[in-house]
């Protein structure tokens, strides 16, 4: 056999070409590309999280507001329409207090102290805790000195103003949803009856 008449430097340098050491301060750069997010891209991520909410709780807020509203407005409506039906029930008691326009067996069974004309939620209202943001009460009142309850005054009011709600609500027996941009309403009749209509 012959002998390579060539050398073996053309092999190192092939490996030299293929595969670079990483020495010194390049190798330092390379570990520091690989640790993740940089601090100020985190603060940028966190400033455009914190001004997105900055919109939208405002803007949430009012929409629950409004909602809350809405569904007063409605069980005072509701209130009206038992009242109605409980008088024309019960002609010799005339109108009721909240509490006994509901009530709380199952099934219920209509009497003077539980007309059944209503949810019990709206009648207790909420148990005392409210019912969507808003406190709700109705009271009887005789006039003239007489028996017969003849008027009534319902009223429902926000149970943090400006926060639950702006307006509260209220209705005699003429069935007319009155506000009061206060929110305060009144169970007082004649109170309620000089607040202003609503006008939806």
């Amino acid at each position: 056999m012959g002998i390579w008449p060539y050398g073996c430097d053309h092999l190192n340098t092939g490996l030299q070409q293929t595969i670079p050491l990483l020495t010194g301060d390049e190798g330092k750069n390379e570990m520091r590309k690989q640790k993740g997010f940089s601090l100020i891209e985190l603060l940028i991520v966190v400033a455009i999280i914190l001004i997105i909410a900055a919109i939208a709780i405002p803007n949430l807020l009012r929409a629950r507001m409004a909602a809350n509203e809405s569904s007063a407005a409605s069980s005072i409506r509701t209130i009206n329409t038992a009242e109605v039906t409980y008088y024309s029930t019960y002609p010799a008691t005339g109108y009721a207090a909240l509490a006994a326009l509901g009530g709380a067996a199952s099934p219920c069974v209509p009497a003077i102290a539980n007309g059944c004309l209503i949810d019990n939620n709206l009648a207790t209202n909420g148990g005392g805790n409210g019912k969507s943001g808003y406190n709700f009460a109705a009271v009887a009142a005789a006039v003239g000195g007489g028996a017969l309850l003849s008027q009534y005054a319902a009223n429902g009011a926000p149970i943090v103003f400006q926060q639950t709600g702006n307006r509260a609500f209220c209705s005699t027996e003429d069935a007319v949803v009155r506000q009061d941009v206060a929110g305060a309403g009144s169970t007082v009749h004649d109170t309620c009856a000089a607040f202003p209509p609503l006008n939806n």
